[in-house]
C-alpha cells in the first residue's frame, strides 16, 4: 500500500479541497488504543475493527478502536492508577484537563468497542473477564450515551489502570476534509483473562491480525486509512509486545497532520519523510 495515494477523483475536486483548507474545521479530540498481544507464532498481533460502511468517517475501513472525547470523560470524580494527570499533560502536549479525557476516553473507547476493560479492583489487577450479559450492557448504555465510563466504573468500585497504557502517536486529519479528529494512539497489552471482540455498531468485523500481515495485505483485503498503515509500519520495528511498550515509553511524537504535495502528478498525501523509509525498507 502506499499511503500517500489519494482516491480516483481527488484531482477533479481540488479547488474545493484546497477552499476548506483555507478555513479549516477545527479539529475534535479523539482517542483510540491499539490492543496487542505475542502471537503463537511469533510476532506481535493487533485487534482491528471494520468500520460499517454507511458510517460518515471511514466507512468500510479497518481501525483500532477508539473515538471521540466524551466531555463527561474529563470529570475527576474516579479513583486513578499510574501516573497522575499532570504527567499525561506532559506527555501528550495537553493541560491536565484535556489530558484526564483523552486518557479516560482511550480506556472507555478500548472497552465500547472490544470489550477488554483497563480497569480492576485495585491498582494491581484488572477486571478477570467482561465477556457476560451484565458487560455487554454497560458497553450498548455507554455507547448510546445513557450512562457515564465514571458511573460504571463507581457501581463496580473500579480503579482506572492508565498506567497500563502507553503513548503512541497523534494524527490530525487533514485541512481539507469537513470531518477532523486530533486522534492520540495508546498502546497496550491485551490484559490475560480478558477477550477482545466486538460489539460496537459501528463495526461489522473484528479480530486479530498480526502486524505483517496487516501490512502486506493493507489496500488489497484490507482497507486502510494512512494513520493505521503508518502505524503498522512502526510497530513492525518490534518483535515483541514488551518492546513496543518499552518504545512508547516517552513523551509522544509531534503530531502528524498530512498535507497535500500538489506538485506530485496526481496529487498526492504529504507524509514525513520516516514512512516512506519504513515503507521502502518494509
Amino acid at each position: 500500500m502506499d499511503p500517500t495515494a489519494l482516491p480516483p477523483g481527488f484531482a477533479d475536486q481540488l479547488e474545493d479541497y484546497r477552499a476548506r483548507a483555507a478555513a479549516p474545521v477545527e479539529p475534535k479530540a479523539a482517542a483510540s488504543t491499539i490492543l496487542l498481544r505475542d502471537g503463537a507464532a511469533g510476532g506481535v498481533e493487533a485487534f482491528l475493527l471494520r468500520r460499517r460502511t454507511q458510517m460518515a468517517f471511514a466507512g468500510g475501513m479497518v481501525v483500532f478502536p477508539g473515538g471521540g472525547v466524551d466531555p463527561r470523560d474529563a470529570t475527576d470524580d474516579v479513583r486513578w492508577v499510574g501516573p497522575p494527570p499532570s504527567t499525561w499533560a506532559g506527555r501528550l502536549g495537553l493541560d491536565e484537563a484535556a489530558a484526564r479525557a483523552v486518557v479516560s476516553a482511550a480506556i472507555r473507547e478500548t472497552f465500547e468497542e472490544s470489550g477488554v476493560l483497563l480497569a480492576g479492583p485495585d491498582g494491581a489487577s484488572v477486571v478477570a473477564d467482561t465477556s457476560g450479559p451484565e458487560w455487554a450492557e454497560a458497553r450498548r448504555a455507554l455507547e448510546a450515551r445513557e450512562t457515564a465510563f465514571t458511573d460504571v466504573l463507581r457501581e463496580r468500585s473500579l480503579v482506572l489502570r492508565t498506567d497500563l497504557l502507553r503513548p503512541w502517536t497523534c494524527w490530525i486529519t487533514p485541512e481539507f476534509e469537513p470531518r477532523r479528529y486530533r486522534t492520540f494512539f495508546f498502546v497496550t497489552a491485551s490484559p490475560a483473562g480478558q477477550h477482545a471482540a466486538a460489539g460496537s455498531t459501528e463495526s461489522d468485523a473484528a479480530g486479530w491480525l498480526g502486524v505483517h500481515d496487516a501490512l502486506s495485505s493493507a489496500g488489497q483485503s484490507v482497507a486502510m486509512l494512512p494513520p493505521q498503515y503508518c502505524t503498522f509500519l512502526e510497530l513492525a520495528q518490534y518483535p515483541t509486545v514488551a518492546e513496543v511498550l518499552d518504545a512508547a515509553d516517552r513523551p509522544i511524537p509531534d503530531p502528524v497532520m498530512p498535507g497535500l504535495d500538489t506538485t506530485a502528478d496526481p496529487v498526492r498525501l504529504a507524509l514525513p519523510a520516516r514512512y516512506a523509509e519504513l515503507n521502502a525498507a518494509g
